[in-house]
């Protein structure tokens, strides 16, 4: 029996990419003996999320990596430290045969101690240019290994001498995606079937800005469409739920049906929205820019703009420090009055995502475990 390993998290963005490869992975290997496990932060989302999808899972220190300094860079340092060890010990024990990586600050410990054991190292980069985390994981990506990236133009900001193991793969989408049921979600939703459905996301947690650009226009935007909104779980607001504006803290297991119910979403530009592209939907898309972020949102999102799939709402705010709506009415009007443009950016946002992420490097994973002997 070999042992495969798996790595990622602090954010759903990191974590469900990586168990739609586990899941892809899983059916090849259907057959062999073999065990699958992650190893994630003790702390955080990552257990309660990895457990539910049915894989074990490995608790380690996990310590945020900054490129600025701060009293809680020497605090995480040992984390980090903890982590490599506590990383290496189980990688050892557990006898595994490759690392997959699947990104975030968690991720870089395991990737080191798997290369400092001889062990081969597989890791993706979700968005169009390499995270902090992917750079570091990428000096760990020995030549038994490869480096996965979602985009093609995400090859250029890798050193040369890593571009021969580079595979553009496009980014892994879970399976419920690929075969969501549209009239399911309808149900869900309790929505007839020629009521057009704008579904508006802004995370697991939340954000605030688009909740407040969500309520600073719900009366124009219910003229239109029926509004599902994924608020978060800490919204606080009096505007009820009703025939056209219905809210959910967290929308599970029903996200695929109701993605493949809707007519257009809207919501942030991180790795999530190539489930969008996989559902053929066109985008409105509010990046996540400013100070605390690298930009890595917004490169996705002119991407997609560029690809006739999105457009790229700009300004959110005005200078009094009030919810801009001018744009977003703009831009949905520009949708809603044009059927061809509407199905323009459907037939380019579904090109994206003809791509199957978590089957080519599932494929690659395979022809690895393959080759090293697996009964």
């Amino acid at each position: 029996m070999v042992s495969i390993a798996f790595t990622g998290g602090g954010t759903g963005g990191h974590i469900y990419p990586g168990l739609a490869v586990a899941a892809a992975l899983k059916k090849l290997l259907s057959g062999c003996e073999y065990r699958l496990f992650w190893i994630g932060s003790s702390t955080g989302i990552d257990r309660s999320i990895v457990e539910a999808a049915g894989i074990e899972f490995f608790g380690v220190p996990s310590g945020k990596l900054r490129r600025y300094f701060s009293l809680r860079t020497i605090i995480d340092f040992f984390k980090v430290t903890g982590g490599f060890l506590a990383s290496r010990k189980i990688l050892k024990k557990q006898k595994v045969v490759l690392l997959f990586s699947k990104g975030g600050f968690v991720s870089v410990p395991p990737c080191a101690a798997a290369f400092s054991l001889g062990i081969s190292v597989f890791t993706h980069e979700s968005d169009f240019s390499p995270g902090l985390a992917t750079k570091l994981n990428t000096r760990f990506v020995n030549k038994s290994g490869k480096i996965f990236t979602a985009y093609e133009d995400t090859i250029r900001f890798f050193p040369r001498k890593f571009h021969e193991r580079i595979i553009v793969s496009g980014n892994p989408v879970r399976g419920d995606f690929r075969n969501a049921d549209a009239a399911k979600g309808r149900a869900f939703l309790g929505i007839k079937d020629e009521t057009k459905i704008l579904l508006v996301l802004g995370g697991s947690q939340g954000a605030k800005e688009i909740n407040d650009l969500v309520r600073a226009a719900l009366p124009h935007l219910t003229e239109i469409y029926t509004v599902v909104h994924q608020t978060g779980p800490n919204l606080s607001w009096d505007i009820p739920a009703n025939d056209k504006y219905k809210p959910f803290p967290y929308i599970k297991e029903e996200m695929p049906h109701v993605m493949a119910a809707c007519d257009l979403v809207m919501g942030r530009s991180g790795a999530g929205i190539w489930e969008w592209a996989v559902l053929g939907k066109p985008m409105l898309l509010l990046p996540l820019r400013g100070k605390g972020t690298r930009g890595d949102q917004i490169e996705n999102a002119e991407y997609f703009k560029r690809a006739g799939a999105a457009l790229v709402l700009s300004s959110h705010y005005t200078e009094s420090g009030n919810v801009d709506i001018q744009e977003l009415l703009l831009a949905i009007n520009s949708i809603n009055n044009d059927d061809e443009k509407k199905k323009t950016m459907a037939r380019a946002s579904a090109k994206i995502g003809e791509k199957d992420g978590a089957g080519i490097i599932a494929d690659v994973l395979y022809e690895k475990i393959i080759g090293g002997g697996i009964k």
